[in-house]
């Protein structure tokens, strides 16, 4: 059986892990942070170090007893937590790196409960690497446009949506869907645009040309 020192030292352990982890997600400022990743870390652990003593313990009443059975569990039940994680943004949906980190320091506390410390400091180091470094390589290199969502109410007259087509496409704004809505007691039309933006366009600039639309009550950039 695994002694309670070393119980100890393996919660402690994924504690750490799961804390650094958990320190880059609450960086940027996303739903499951520092806590949330060391509590499931700490907790993927003892599930670990109990599922393997329970082994030990009953193996002359069961021989054929699986260790992995209880870490199994945490495997399967740690998609609910990660499903917490994930929510709409707009035309956008965020969450899904922080699931997936979730899940995999999930792991990392199994491994960690199992006495493989070498290995879960590995793949803290990896996951950590992918976060930090390739997300900044990502944003710098690749991902040279966001889509956004732009919500507009404006007096409808005719010509109006060719009009915010054209502004659009003048700051190379590209629409991928349109969608209308219209009050024929107020005639104010809502217009909704997913649209694809350059990261780097000048919200000043779009801002500024949407406010000069003739007959325009409210807008939104998302």
């Amino acid at each position: 059986m695994i002694s309670e020192q070393q119980i100890v030292i393996r919660l402690l352990t994924a504690a750490l892990l799961g804390g650094l982890v958990g320190f880059e997600r609450e960086r940027h400022q996303q739903p499951a942070g520092l806590r949330t990743h060391m509590i499931l870390a700490i907790g993927s652990a003892l599930a670990m170090c109990l599922s393997i003593d329970l082994a030990m313990q009953f193996t002359p009443l069961v021989p054929n007893g699986d260790p992995a059975r209880l870490a199994a569990q945490v495997i399967s039940g740690i998609g609910f937590l990660g499903a917490g994680a994930i929510f709409r943004f707009g035309a956008t949906i965020k969450g899904l790196t922080t699931a997936t980190s979730l899940w995999t320091v999930a792991i990392i506390g199994l491994v960690v409960g199992a006495g493989h410390f070498f290995s879960a400091t590995v793949a803290t180091i990896l996951l950590l690497g992918t976060l930090s470094v390739l997300d900044y390589l990502e944003k710098r290199y690749l991902a040279s446009v966001i889509t956004r969502t732009i919500n507009v109410r404006v007096q409808d007259r005719r010509g109006l949506v060719e009009e915010l087509k054209q502004i659009l496409a003048d700051l190379q704004i590209e629409i991928k869907a349109l969608s209308f809505s219209k009050n024929v007691e107020t005639n104010e039309l809502d217009v909704k645009a997913i649209a694809v933006v350059p990261r780097q366009q000048d919200t000043d600039q779009l801002i500024a040309r949407m406010s000069q639309i003739q007959g325009i009550r409210t807008f939104e950039i998302q």
